[in-house]
């Protein structure tokens, strides 16, 4: 197994998701590998804080307040017929059918915010461990050449030193359950992720969201979703983006 090749299954084989085969392979490539045995124990050190700090949902009162008078109905003696014993039982156990659907629409995002989450992380994981590139070239025809062969797709890959916004490089990534193309920009001292893979939507104009202080772009064009994110402002970052569509 060469470098490259853990970094794309690093997030799978902290969360215990590898096939033991798989598995095996990683920990002995990190045991004579000292810089991916660092990524991966600031990668587990990253995943257990956010544990630590992690945030749980009450379900709402008038949730929990249905189910107990519900359940103090169902406790009462029964005088009722037996069909409508099983009646009462069978609302009960839609109710909490209900509430749990209800708690999961509270607790889990709409997917396209759990991407942003997914590009957020991703892009301090990269700075965190000084990984921001497994390519380093500002040469267009340099990156795009690399990623062949590593991804089941060819990723655009645009130059705009002319406009500020030079190129520095590129790395393979994971998101959405698959390996991805990060290309890396940078305009004054701020690096850009951009984050590159096949979508089967339609065109879309960019879409803006922040996510823990970071301003995120996405957009879908020609078949494929992109993502940027940095800590530019925010009219930086549609600048970057309105150039690089224009080229495409």
């Amino acid at each position: 197994m060469e470098c490259e090749e853990l970094r794309v299954l690093l997030h799978r084989y902290v969360d215990g998701e590898l096939p033991p085969a798989l598995r095996r392979e990683v920990e002995a490539h990190t045991e004579r590998c000292a810089e991916c045995r660092q990524i991966v124990r600031q990668e587990q050190g990253w995943q257990q804080a956010i544990r630590r700090a992690g945030t749980y949902y009450a379900a709402p009162d008038l949730v929990r307040q249905r189910i107990a008078s519900m359940t103090r109905s169902a406790a009462r003696p029964v005088t009722a017929p037996r069909w409508q014993g099983w009646a009462m039982a069978a609302s009960l156990l839609l109710a909490v059918a209900l509430s749990s659907g209800v708690t999961a629409y509270v607790v889990a995002p709409p997917s396209g915010e759990s991407v942003a989450e997914e590009v957020t992380a991703s892009h301090v994981r990269s700075l965190m461990a000084d990984h921001l590139t497994d390519v380093a070239s500002s040469d267009q025809h340099t990156v795009k050449p690399w990623f062949h062969g590593k991804l089941d797709f060819a990723p655009p890959v645009e130059d705009l030193a002319a406009d500020g916004y030079p190129l520095i490089g590129g790395r393979l990534d994971y998101l959405e359950h698959r390996a991805v193309a990060a290309l890396v920009y940078r305009h004054a001292q701020h690096p850009i992720n951009l984050f590159i893979f096949p979508s089967g939507g339609a065109d879309s104009a960019p879409r803006a969201s922040v996510d823990n202080g970071y301003n995120i772009l996405h957009w879908t064009a020609g078949g494929m979703a992109f993502w940027a994110v940095s800590d530019l402002n925010a009219a930086e970052l549609a600048d970057f983006a309105r150039l690089l569509r224009a080229r495409g």
